[in-house]
């Protein structure tokens, strides 16, 4: 019976013998076993068919029984052949690759004619309860739970294990700890059924910090400029002291004094004041002087990039070694040989028909005898990506689809240190966009997106409208700029392209929930929501509100503030971008309506309501416009006509209207706004400007209106006259080439510069107190904005209404406001996120302004100056969010002014200042 067993067992599992303590250990398939008290049923040398009549699970605790054994493939009434068949074999094998198991078995329990009864006995991997580290910090255990990605329930196997112990060695390499160890141990959780924790007990031992960074075989370029390549890889920081400054190896011009240093940057202490220090040192100042085995690698692809871009293209590193200094830290030694520095010197052009060699040499930009880098060559001629997208001879060509356009640079002629080329150009055939597809837009139509396209069916292919088109999507606000995906896919068969364009889509909605308590009045509320992606054909269809009918790209806006008897403010606007939805023609109608009680009772020293109702401004406006983008100079311009009505009325309210205590002005006005822009991002522009041009005009009614009449106080503000001209120019200009990691963080610069004028038609009759200029705080009104001038912010110094910089208070109130202003802004910004939940950069800012009453006092040089530090947040569904610190660089001046006294945080909330 004991041999029958022993033959049967291997005939059953011949592919199958490891035991079940070896698949503990070694992750191994277990073996397949049949109950030994039936082995000598089963006929060994004849194989026989067997139908199963039941499948038992055993040993599972959080695995349902049926799922176990719906992986197995095994099913009640399958066919097995006994021995030679495979059926058992294979069903391990299945749930051995599921990794959840620490043993699998099956067998077979019962047999009855040509019947049999099946049990898998399966044993589960532990499930992890805690992890824990020995050996590490607080705040390191903190960081290191994120990077192994191990979660408490998960199954505990060896992968998951060794990709942790990858995962911390890594991280603490990257902070120089070279030689860091790690080990594992799994102790059981008695709270949990077949839980586990896991310790992770680590040595770091000693940080590897560079001593020194020796290069030597440098004949034509010095240290300095060489280590300054090695951005990854930076020397301790220590002083080299000179008696002269022409000791120093760096020349005259290079080296500084001890006693100027501490003077310029104030880093350390002096202790002498005759000797020079190395340079170098200013580098150094910030580095730890960490190795890391990484980035020593691309540092000396840096090296050798520097080399070749200075001419040197044979460059190359002969040898690199490492060694420890007495002290334990590390050296690092590089001998490198420079070769010769070559030239370029000949180029001449092959295959090309459609643009002349005199173009493309222009377009190329390099000359015989310029200093030869082959990086500068391939960025001209648009096989490396450049810093600005374009302007190279690739984007000559794709521009005016020759999508199979390719360029390829020959070196014809190499003679001492000049090097000819020969540049050979295969056009290819024009590329014709055969269809574009868009896919991502789950919540925005097709025909939002589609119709802001520049890439059309039919049209001839362009990179540079692939680009364009990039640009109007992203504009929308409705997707997530990062994540918007162009894949042309060329036909070289038919000469077609098509071109998928994919998108995430983002919320685009704002709400704005805000109160405040004080001021004597109590609180103000504040209620509004934007709806930017809106459908007002689809607010019938209950199956579109979800929660509001949205998708068409219309804009809807509403807001209310209130305070009671005291302050109320209604605000209503709609917009339809595509006025008949084939042109690129906005239509947009806005009503407003305020009313701001003059409640103060100056007997009593408190608000009443009785006040309220006796005392007030009102303010009602409507306007309707329409704007048209048009095509020259260029389609970047748009037109926009506004025809507005504004109606102020009056009661016993004193103190706004020159001496007007109640009356009623009627405002209606023309207004033309010529814009353009070239932004390439709404909400963190990274390149691009914008100009604007607008003039308001109200009937000239003084010019049908006798001297007497214009005399007469009580209605020369009736009907109100004037003329308003505004001029805003912006532009982003970005610094640096980011890449990597680093692709989207890059600071970048803001240039504004902007100009308003009120003007009157007849010299007899005052500019009109309307829609003047207030300059000055962070743009927030006075009154609540009910009088309708438009809002100049400066941060750094309050609201002013003196154009002499020299006169600044502390706190202003002002009620009368300037006809002329200009206003000059230079912002340094650089982003901290920019992934679609939420936008934050912080800014350094230098600003400049000014108002006048009179023309002839106007000096758009005369200015108040401020610089200060900023952050903006933009929330999908709350907009922006701003903080800026200002210091009033004239307020200085004040006598006894400290500076404290000088400075103003402001905030902002839900729009950017002008």
């Amino acid at each position: 019976m004991q041999k029958i067993c022993t033959i049967f067992t291997i005939l059953l599992g011949l592919s199958f013998i490891s035991t079940k303590t070896n698949a503990q250990v070694n992750d191994t398939i277990p073996t397949t076993s049949v109950d030994p008290a039936l082995m000598g049923i089963f006929n060994q040398t004849i194989p026989k068919k067997y139908t199963i009549a039941e499948i038992k699970v055993t040993g599972t605790q959080y695995f349902d029984p049926n799922l176990v054994t719906s992986i197995s493939g095994l099913n009640v009434g399958d066919e097995v052949r006994i021995p030679g068949g495979d059926n058992f074999s294979k069903a391990i094998e299945k749930l051995w690759g599921q990794n959840l198991f620490a043993d699998i078995e099956v067998y077979i329990t019962k047999v009855e004619g040509d019947r049999i009864w099946v049990e898998i006995a399966a044993v589960e991997r532990p499930r992890l309860s805690k992890v824990i580290f020995r050996g590490v910090k607080k705040a390191e255990a903190t960081d290191l739970k994120e990077k192994i990605a191990i979660t408490a329930s998960q199954v505990v196997t060896e992968a998951r294990k060794q990709n942790a112990i990858e995962a911390i060695q890594k991280f603490y390499i990257d902070k120089g700890f070279q030689g860091a160890s790690v080990n594992v141990i799994e102790r059981p959780d008695t709270a949990y059924t077949n839980g586990v924790d896991l310790i992770f007990v680590v040595e770091k031992g000693a940080k590897v910090r560079i001593n020194d960074v020796l290069i030597t075989g440098n004949e034509n370029i010095s240290d300095l400029k060489l280590k300054k390549q090695l951005k990854g890889t930076k020397e301790k920081t220590r002083l080299t002291l000179y008696e002269d400054k022409t000791q120093s190896p760096y020349g005259n011009e290079e080296a500084i004094s001890f006693k100027e240093y501490i003077k310029n940057y104030g880093y350390l202490s002096p202790t002498k004041t005759l000797d020079y220090l190395d340079p170098y040192f200013r580098f150094k100042i910030f580095s730890s002087a960490k190795f890391n085995e990484k980035k020593y690698r691309e540092d000396k692809e840096k090296l050798l990039e520097y080399y070749n871009s200075m001419g040197y293209r044979d460059a190359v590193i002969e040898k690199d070694t490492l060694f420890y200094s007495k002290k334990g830290n590390l050296n690092v030694a590089l001998k490198v040989n420079e070769g010769h520095k070559y030239y370029f010197g000949d180029v001449t052009w092959r295959g090309n028909t459609k643009y002349s060699d005199s173009l493309l040499s222009v377009i190329l930009g390099i000359k015989k005898g310029d200093v030869y880098n082959i990086e500068t060559l391939n960025k001209r001629l648009g096989k490396q990506l450049s810093a600005d997208g374009g302007g190279d001879v690739s984007s000559l060509y794709s521009d005016n689809g020759y999508l199979f356009f390719r360029v390829d640079p020959v070196e014809t002629s190499v003679y001492n240190d000049t090097i000819d080329h020969e540049i050979r150009i295969t056009e290819g055939p024009q590329a014709t966009i055969k269809r574009v597809t868009i896919s991502g837009n789950d919540k925005t139509k097709e025909h939002v997106v589609r119709r802001e396209l520049r890439t059309l069916p039919g049209d001839k292919f362009s990179r540079d409208l692939l680009i364009r088109s990039q640009r109007e999507i992203a504009n929308l606000g409705y997707f997530n700029q990062e994540k918007i995906g162009i894949n042309p896919v060329p036909n070289p068969d038919d000469g077609t392209v098509d071109i998928g364009y994919t998108l995430e889509e983002k919320s685009s909605d704002q709400l704005e929930l805000s109160a405040g308590w004080g001021g004597g009045i109590g609180l103000t509320g504040t209620v509004g929501v934007v709806f930017n992606n809106f459908s007002i054909r689809n607010i019938f269809k209950k199956s579109s509100w979800s929660p509001l009918p949205s998708g068409d790209g219309q804009k809807l806006s509403l807001r209310f503030q209130s305070n009671g008897r005291y302050f109320r403010s209604t605000n209503f606007s709609f917009t339809e971008p595509w006025l008949g939805g084939k042109k690129r023609n906005s239509f947009t109608v806005s009503l407003y309506s305020s009313k701001y009680a003059n409640a103060w009772d100056p007997y009593t020293y408190r608000y009443t309501n009785e006040r309220a109702d006796s005392s007030y401004l009102k303010a009602f406006g409507a306007s309707i416009s329409l704007g048209k983008q048009l095509k020259w100079p260029d389609d970047y311009f748009t037109l926009i006509y506004a025809l507005n009505y504004t109606q102020y009325k009056l009661k016993n309210y004193p103190g706004f209207f020159a001496g007007l205590s109640t009356a009623t002005s009627n405002i209606v006005n023309l207004k033309l706004t010529l814009s353009r822009s070239s932004i390439n991002q709404p909400i963190f522009p990274t390149g691009g400007s914008s100009f604007m041009v607008s003039g308001a005009f109200t009937p000239p009614y003084s010019l049908f209106r006798s001297e007497t009449s214009l005399k007469n106080t009580e209605n020369k503000y009736k009907l109100v006259e004037y003329h308003k001209w505004r001029v805003n120019a912006e532009w982003y200009v970005p610094l640096g080439r980011p890449s990597g990691e680093e692709k989207n963080r890059q600071f970048v610069l803001k240039f504004a510069a902007k100009y308003g004028f009120i003007g009157r038609y007849n010299k007899n009759l005052d500019i009109s107190p309307f829609e003047r200029f207030q300059v000055g705080d962070a743009g927030l009104t006075n009154n609540f904005g009910i009088l309708g001038y438009d809002i100049i912010a400066h941060r750094g110094y309050p609201v002013y209404n003196n154009s002499d910089p020299t006169i600044n208070p502390d706190q202003q109130s002002t009620t009368t406001f300037f006809t002329i202003f200009n206003k000059y802004t230079m912002e340094l910004r650089y982003p901290f996120a920019t992934n679609p939940s939420s936008t934050i950069y912080g800014l350094a800012f230098f600003e400049a302004a000014n108002g006048w009453y009179e023309f002839k006092d106007w000096n758009p040089f005369r200015l108040r100056r401020s610089v200060g530090l900023g952050a903006r947040f933009y929330l999908p569904m709350f907009g922006l969010l701003g903080f800026d610190y200002g210091l009033g660089l004239d307020r200085l001046s004040v006598p006894g002014a400290t500076f404290k006294d000088a400075t103003r945080f402001t905030f902002m909330l839900g729009f950017e200042p002008e």
